[in-house]
């Protein structure tokens, strides 16, 4: 009897999943749910009745287990890559010429070759264009044919495992074919096989969910990318199977075979190695597996043999993106063969052989309601625009930076005006032009500020270029600063840089939640962050006893830090990263540093009267004084610096690298080049002793060029520093 229900469950689960190929995958019009969830109840109530036969890839337990308390990290097997961007045709063509040139031997340029010689520019590369949608990128592991594991990009290393959740997603495939080789109908089993893709919600779904949250007085969802990864991080698989997402594969990222013994991918590149018995051999075969395999795959990829049909292929799907079920923001392209992917590699962080190009950055007009000031850590004071509402990029916004008054007086902006506003990714919007002809005389001029807008304290004017530079501000013109450091603002913006992550790196410890510990009292200065107790935290609003116990546990490991980084952690003006590296190199000693004469300051190699003079001030007030006394006496300890080898042939020299290094991230380049007694420069001067070029290098090569600067291409660096 026990045989006969094995058959009729191993009939029913394999009707269930042709019929979920059918209906997800194929949207086979003739399949419907009635269909599909008939089946599915039969099959769970066989499986009630025998519970010894249920297996976790039954079609009945893609919804399964309790709510999690909280996702736990998991490694992949395969470095998760992103891709360079493009955002326009010269860019695109730039890059066919750059990697035709790696593959051609005649054309080679020493600094940026590729491992493999073609002999001359390959007759038959062409390249697949995809549709890039904006989704959540998702990792699938199967083993045997189940899957075993899927996990959130993260870092590229580890990512967080949303097993759980993605099983509620019916277009992900819980087994896949054992006997399907790639480019073949029969063949060696499939061992191991790691694919990705994109999890998205549908524009439909998106909008059923946002009415019932209306109803509930919730917050609204911005877009289906926002809903799609706020779904996936719900620790109730329940909520996320009502949500109805889906994934689209795109990729094979390594397979393994049982009669074969080896990856057919190189995992430290994630470059093929072709076996006879599974061969896949172009993009374009990769795609047509992937739905050989039972995955969802997009069908509106092109083959391309050359800039114009891409160009063509970009522009045709620009005009069409708002017809799609999911949201794209451009075109992903790669080259076709794999041979020619194995040959090109990878840089430090993307494939050399893909690119994504980018629809242009949206903008759009709004009208500037006010303009407000923020201040900095330093005491730099920002213009602000508060706008009407104004959807970019599927996000609404309501303000954009102004940057500084001279760019305030360049842009002639005034309260009132109607102003074109553009926001690319996670860019902060800006200001870019102003409409004049919209004005109708009620505009308001803005005026520079003659007090600090928080303290109402007296301001100074600096040149911007001495103050430390943030990602993304503007360098040119005059700086307003806070004469008062006890600003509040400035209080809050220290303790934010003093937790961030080339200082303290307290991992939780995020701008929202230190303004939350600062408001309710119980952080005044960095020295209080370390006296925090979890029972301290679990009353506040935006913690549970679980996030209150992860942000104790990571502020107790952030108590071990070196010299450069304690340094660097105060935000004293003028002193960056770089700078408190060599103060740790050349007096080896916290103490020594605080004690130091201007004179013994002005010693250390590029530090000159302004950063000493700043250095001299800070350490002399008394309350900074105390800062650091409060420090080492609530646990902070100050572990012992690792000096600069003086004696190296680097030492004193002075670097300024640019492009991306295949070998090594720019962090490890640059901490190697300090150990070996270098020094890194962010620009190039005639001062300047080599520069160290990888992948897309930029003007800096230029400027080597024009000034006769010696260039070192990537692999004369790595034996230079013995790599």
């Amino acid at each position: 009897m026990e045989r006969n229900y094995k058959d009729k469950i191993q009939r029913l689960r394999a009707q269930i999943d042709d019929l979920r190929y059918r209906y997800h995958v194929l949207n086979d019009p003739e399949v419907t749910d009635a269909m599909y969830e008939g089946l599915t109840a039969e099959l769970r109530k066989i499986e009630e009745q025998h519970p010894e036969l249920i297996t976790s890839d039954s079609p009945t337990q893609r919804v399964a287990g309790k709510p999690l308390d909280e996702f736990k990290k998991i490694a992949h097997e395969v470095p998760q890559w992103s891709f360079n961007d493009a955002f326009s045709e010269e860019d695109i063509i730039d890059w066919i010429e750059r990697i035709t040139r790696m593959l051609s031997r005649s054309e080679r340029d020493p600094a940026v070759a590729g491992e493999k010689d073609f002999g001359s520019a390959p007759k038959d590369l062409d390249y697949v264009c995809e549709v890039k949608i904006d989704g959540l990128h998702m990792v699938l592991t199967y083993e045997n044919g189940s899957l075993k594991s899927a996990a959130t990009r993260g870092d590229g290393k580890v990512g967080e495992d949303v097993t759980n959740n993605v099983r509620t997603i019916h277009s992900v495939p819980l087994v896949i074919p054992a006997k399907l080789v790639p480019g073949h109908d029969r063949g060696a089993g499939i061992q191991s096989l790691v694919a990705e893709g994109e999890v998205w919600l549908g524009r439909g779904m998106l909008s059923e969910i946002n009415k019932q949250r209306k109803k509930n007085n919730e917050p609204l969802f911005a877009n289906p990318r926002n809903a799609a990864a706020g779904t996936i991080r719900q620790l109730d698989p329940k909520i996320v199977a009502e949500r109805k997402l889906k994934l689209t594969a795109y990729d094979i990222s390594d397979i393994r075979h049982s009669d074969i013994g080896h990856r057919t991918k190189d995992l430290s590149h994630k470059s093929y190695v072709i076996s006879p018995m599974s061969q896949i051999l172009t993009q374009e075969e990769e795609l047509l597996t992937l739905k050989k395999l039972g995955f969802l795959t997009d069908n509106n990829w092109k083959v391309c043999k050359n800039a114009g049909e891409i160009l063509e292929f970009y522009n045709k799907l620009q005009k069409k993106r708002d017809s799609f079920e999911f949201w794209i923001d451009g075109v992903v392209i790669k080259v076709n063969q794999k041979k020619y992917q194995d040959a090109l590699g990878f840089t430090g962080k993307a494939p050399r052989w893909a690119i994504a190009f980018k629809f242009p950055a949206e903008q759009a007009t709004t009208k500037i309601k006010d303009v407000y000031v923020q201040v900095g850590r330093t005491g730099a004071l920002t213009p602000v625009a508060l706008m009407d509402p104004v959807k970019l990029a599927g996000t609404t916004v309501t303000h954009a930076t102004l940057h500084n008054f001279d760019e305030v007086k360049r842009l002639d902006v005034r309260i009132g005006d109607t102003v074109v506003v553009e926001k690319a990714g996670d860019i902060i919007p800006k200001v870019i032009r102003v409409l004049e002809k919209m004005r109708d005389g009620s505009e308001k001029v803005i005026r520079e500020p003659k007090k600090c807008p928080i303290c109402g304290s007296e301001i100074k004017r600096y040149e911007i270029a001495c103050l430390p530079a943030r990602q993304g501000d503007k360098k040119e013109g005059v700086a307003l600063v806070c004469k008062n450091t006890k600003c509040y603002a400035q209080e809050l913006e220290r303790i934010i840089h003093f937790a961030s992550k080339h200082a303290f790196d307290i991992d939780g410890l995020g701008v929202k939640i230190v303004e939350h510990l600062v408001n309710e009292g119980l952080i005044k200065n960095p020295a209080d962050i370390f006296v925090l107790t979890k029972g301290d935290l679990e009353p506040l609003e935006r913690f549970a006893e679980k996030s209150a116990e992860n942000l104790i546990s990571s502020i107790e490991k952030a108590k071990k830090i070196t010299l450069p980084r304690f340094i660097y952690s105060f935000g004293i003006r003028h002193v960056g990263e770089e700078t408190a590296i060599r103060l740790a190199n050349h007096f080896n000693s916290l103490n020594k540093i605080v004690d130091a004469s201007l004179e013994e300051l002005q010693k250390v190699n590029d530090i000159g009267p302004r950063v000493a003079e700043s250095l001299k001030e800070w350490f002399g007030v008394k309350e900074n004084q105390k800062l650091i006394e409060e420090l080492l006496k609530n646990g902070v300890q100050v572990t012992r610096h690792k000096l600069q080898d003086t004696s190296s042939k680097f030492a004193g020299l002075a670097f300024v690298l640019t492009g991306t290094m295949a070998g090594m991230t720019r962090d490890e380049a640059e901490q190697k080049i300090r150990e070996l007694g270098g020094k890194i420069s962010s620009s190039v001067g005639k001062k300047t002793d080599y520069v160290v070029v990888g992948e897309n290098p930029g003007s800096k090569l230029d400027k080597a060029r024009e000034l006769g600067v010696k260039v070192l291409d990537e692999k004369v660096f790595m034996e230079m520093v013995g790599e």
